[in-house]
C-alpha cells in the first residue's frame, strides 16, 4: 500500500509572484508566516495554504525569495522515517 503526500511547497525567487499566480489561478489563500526553516523561505515570506482553500486537498506553502532555487517540493508520510529511507 503507498504512502499519502502529506503536504507541498512551491519555492521560487520572487514567491509574491507565485501567491499571486497560484491565488488567481486555484483561488488559494494564504497565511504569511515564516516557514519551519530557512532553507524554503526567507524568515515571514511563506504563505501557508490551508486545505480548506484547495478544495479539501492537503495543506501546502509558497515561499522562497532572493537567491532561493526554484522547485517544488512534496513530503510523503510514513511511519517510519529511517526505514523509509533504508
Amino acid at each position: 500500500m503507498g504512502q499519502p503526500v502529506v503536504h507541498f511547497e512551491i519555492i521560487g525567487c520572487d514567491p509574491a509572484t507565485l501567491r499571486t499566480y497560484y491565488g488567481e489561478m486555484f483561488g488559494w489563500e494564504f497565511q504569511m508566516a515564516d516557514a519551519t526553516t530557512d532553507a524554503v523561505s526567507q524568515p515571514g515570506n511563506y504563505g501557508f495554504v490551508d486545505s480548506a482553500t484547495t478544495g479539501g486537498g492537503i495543506n501546502g506553502g509558497v515561499g522562497g525569495g532572493e537567491g532561493y532555487e526554484q522547485r517544488v517540493l512534496f513530503y510523503v508520510g510514513v511511519p517510519n522515517v529511517e526505514a523509509a529511507l533504508k
